[in-house]
């Protein structure tokens, strides 16, 4: 990419859009393509058509998505298969019809089956059977990162779709109903200790395992793919396999252990109880990241740093 090429950040003010609009801006490129959702619906084919036919963005970074965690997924299914097809198929579509030069497809580790081999390696794909709480999500990504695999056979465009692992940093959900189990896990410890609470209750029994990734890497992954040039991304490119790539830290911890280090950090003096009746989702989604890593990336921020980061963003939005 040029500094001055005209790139698309779709869902620039979610957690990893957010991010990725800094690091561009940061970085020098000046000719950013931003809208809201209220000044373009991404469900709504007519109005993306119209969008693409002026603007002609030469990079597109579709990071819009309709996202939440299990109570959120398990409460808004519909919305979670029909939104996020729209979204993909209108931006993919229109990517092509109008001569992108490359597309970046953000999907989640969601994809992979729920008994997947640990860690999972972008060859898991379609291999058993998915995740029942975000099974809706995970088949709409998954048929976005067929879409773009079919476009790049059919077409020849170099679209990518990169895979992250759990994402939190600034700019997050911190909503107790409807994030991801970071931002919730900080600002129920938070408010715990604000009203001097003598325990927090966390779902689950606290045994899973997850990855997390700080939102400001991911947006570096992002554009360390972007930036490279075609023969160096060549692997990613054939006709048998789709251009997927892992993007995560390759490390990961459990529920409880993430729980005892947000309450580190926030400075929680009670105790922790586990609500075992309510769901704990797959027992582990480690990323393999050896592909990433033999492109030449490797992520910076280490995750109690971050959380601490996290925590200050959420002071600053509920203050």
């Amino acid at each position: 990419m040029k500094r001055n090429s005209k790139i698309y950040v779709a869902g620039h003010r979610g957690l990893v859009g957010s991010a990725l609009a800094r690091r561009l801006q940061d970085k020098g490129y000046d000719n950013l393509v931003l809208r809201t959702h209220a000044e373009l619906d991404l469900r709504n084919q007519a109005a993306v058509q119209d969008f693409f036919a002026v603007e002609k963005p030469e990079y597109i970074i579709l990071a819009a998505a309709i996202v939440g965690g299990i109570h959120a997924n398990n409460t808004y299914p519909a919305e979670f298969i029909e939104d996020n097809l729209l979204i993909q198929n209108n931006v993919i579509h229109n990517a092509w019809k109008h001569g992108a030069t490359r597309l970046l497809f953000l999907g989640s580790s969601c994809i992979y089956p729920k008994n997947a081999p640990q860690p999972m390696n972008e060859g898991c794909l379609m291999t058993g059977p998915l995740e029942p709480t975000n099974r809706p999500y995970a088949i709409a990504k998954i048929a976005g990162i067929e879409m773009c695999h079919a476009y790049n056979r059919q077409y020849g465009t170099k679209y990518i779709a990169v895979m992250p692992t759990n994402l939190y940093g600034p700019n997050d959900n911190y909503d107790l109903d409807n994030s991801h189990v970071l931002p919730a896990l900080i600002r129920k410890v938070h408010e715990a200790k604000m009203s001097n609470a003598k325990e927090v209750v966390v779902w689950g029994t606290g045994t899973p395992k997850r990855e997390f990734l700080y939102s400001d890497d991911m947006a570096d992954a992002c554009l360390y793919l972007l930036e490279q040039a075609e023969d160096k991304l060549q692997s990613l490119f054939n006709d048998e396999l789709p251009p997927l790539v892992n993007v995560g830290c390759g490390e990961d911890l459990t529920i409880r252990e993430l729980a005892e280090l947000v309450k580190e950090v926030v400075g929680f003096k009670g105790e922790l109880t586990f609500d075992t009746s309510k769901p704990d989702g797959t027992m582990r989604k480690l990323m393999d990241v050896s592909r990433m890593t033999a492109l030449g990336w490797t992520r910076k921020m280490q995750l109690k740093e971050g959380v601490g980061l996290s925590y200050q963003d959420m002071l600053s939005r509920i203050s």
